[in-house]
C-alpha cells in the first residue's frame, strides 16, 4: 500500500491520467497552469517516486502513464482531500441556490446521469416508475452530453443538496451530517392517516455513514457498493432501501425549516423525514447538540443514479453536476417524448 500522498502528487496523478503517456516538460506546464509554481527537476523527482510505488511507469519516448494501481489509488485515495474539495463545492453551490418551493422557480442544483444511446428508452421509463410509485415530481432535463462529457446524452434531476440552498437562501444554514441506507416504506404499504407524508416513509436508519459534511460523496460510494434496493420499490410497491443524506438546523427554526422542506419535496419530489432532538436515536455523531433538529432528504437525483445503477444503464454520473433553471427541467411525461422527437 503506497504512503499517504500529498494533494499535489494526486494532482500530477490527475493529470497523468487525463493526459497520459505525458512528458515532465508538459507536467510542468499544465501545473502551473493549476497554479502551483514547481520546478522540471521537483516534477521529475515525483514521477520517479510514483514509478518506484508503482503508480506511474514510462512510455518509451512519449512520457508517463498511469498503472492500474494508479488509477485505484487517484479513485479510492485521498479521501480526505475529495472531502475537502466536496465541502468546498457544497458551500459553493448551495450559495447560488435562487429556488423558491413556493413559487417553483429559480435556480437549483442538479445530479447528472451520462447513458449510452441503446440505454436512453430503459433509462425514461424508469424515470416514469420513479414518479409513479410516489417518488414523484420528477422533473428533468434530456440532451445529448457534452463533448468532454461521458456518454451520448445527459440526464439533469435535482439534486437533495438544492434544499440545503433553499433553507440557506430564507437564512437557515443546515449543516451536513452524514450519508444513509433509508429503509423505505411507500404511500400504499403507510398509515392512512391524514399525516401520512407525502412521497412515503422514511421507517429507519438502516446504516449512517459520517459524510464530514460531505455526505453526497459518501452517497456515491454507497451506491457503488450495492447499499440500496430501489428495485424492491418499484417492482413490487413493498418496502425497500434508499440511499438519502441528513442535515441539523436550529431547531427554534423547525417549523419554517419543515415547511421548506415539504415544499421543497412536493415540488422537486423524493422523501423527506424530520426529527426532533429527542427523537434523534439514529445518528452516531455524538457532537451533536440538543439544540439542533434534523432533516433527512433522499432527493430524486439520489433516487434517479441508484436506480440506474441497480439496473445497470449507467456507470457514470455526477452528484453535483452544477446549476439548473427550473424552467428548464420538464415533466416525465415531456421528457419521454425526448428520444423519439427527431424521428
Amino acid at each position: 500500500m503506497p504512503p499517504d500522498l500529498d494533494r499535489r502528487t494526486y494532482d500530477i496523478l490527475r493529470l497523468v491520467d487525463r493526459h497520459g503517456p505525458i512528458g515532465s516538460i508538459q507536467l510542468v506546464e499544465l501545473m502551473q497552469v493549476h497554479g502551483y509554481d514547481i520546478k522540471g527537476r521537483t516534477i521529475r523527482l515525483t514521477l520517479s517516486e510514483l514509478d518506484d510505488l508503482g503508480l506511474t511507469t514510462k512510455v518509451p519516448g512519449r512520457g508517463r502513464r498511469l498503472t492500474e494501481q494508479g488509477r485505484r489509488e487517484l479513485e479510492q485515495g485521498n479521501v480526505s482531500g475529495r472531502l475537502e474539495q466536496i465541502r468546498a463545492r457544497i458551500a459553493q453551490l448551495t450559495s447560488r441556490v435562487t429556488y423558491d418551493p413556493s413559487e417553483d422557480a429559480g435556480v437549483l442544483i442538479a445530479c447528472a446521469a451520462f447513458l449510452e444511446e441503446e440505454d436512453v428508452d430503459e433509462a425514461l421509463s424508469l424515470l416514469s416508475r420513479l414518479e409513479s410509485r410516489s417518488f414523484g415530481p420528477v422533473p428533468a432535463s434530456f440532451g445529448e452530453s457534452a463533448d468532454d462529457e461521458p456518454g451520448d446524452y445527459r440526464l439533469l434531476v435535482p439534486s437533495s443538496i438544492s434544499l440545503d440552498g433553499v433553507l440557506l437562501a430564507h437564512g437557515i444554514n443546515a449543516t451536513l451530517t452524514n450519508a444513509a441506507v433509508l429503509e423505505y416504506e411507500p404511500p400504499a404499504a403507510s398509515s392512512t392517516d391524514d399525516d401520512s407524508p407525502a412521497g412515503g416513509r422514511i421507517v429507519r436508519h438502516v446504516d449512517v455513514i459520517n459524510g464530514q459534511g460531505s455526505s453526497i460523496d459518501v452517497i456515491t460510494l454507497l451506491i457503488e457498493a450495492g447499499r440500496s434496493d430501489v428495485s424492491s420499490v418499484l417492482e413490487s410497491s413493498e418496502t425497500g432501501l434508499i440511499l438519502g443524506d441528513d442535515r441539523e438546523f436550529p431547531i427554534n427554526r423547525f417549523e419554517e425549516a419543515r415547511d421548506l422542506a415539504e415544499s421543497t419535496r412536493d415540488a422537486l419530489g423524493g422523501v423527506v423525514g424530520f426529527k426532533r432532538p429527542r427523537e434523534r436515536t439514529q445518528f452516531q455523531n455524538r457532537n451533536s447538540g440538543w439544540s439542533f433538529g434534523s432533516i433527512t432528504y433522499a432527493g430524486t437525483g439520489e433516487l434517479l443514479l441508484t436506480a440506474l445503477y441497480e439496473y445497470d444503464l449507467s456507470t457514470s454520473w455526477e452528484t453535483l453536476y452544477g446549476m439548473v433553471s427550473r424552467r428548464k427541467l420538464e415533466p416525465v411525461e415531456a421528457i419521454a417524448r425526448a428520444p423519439n422527437a427527431d424521428d
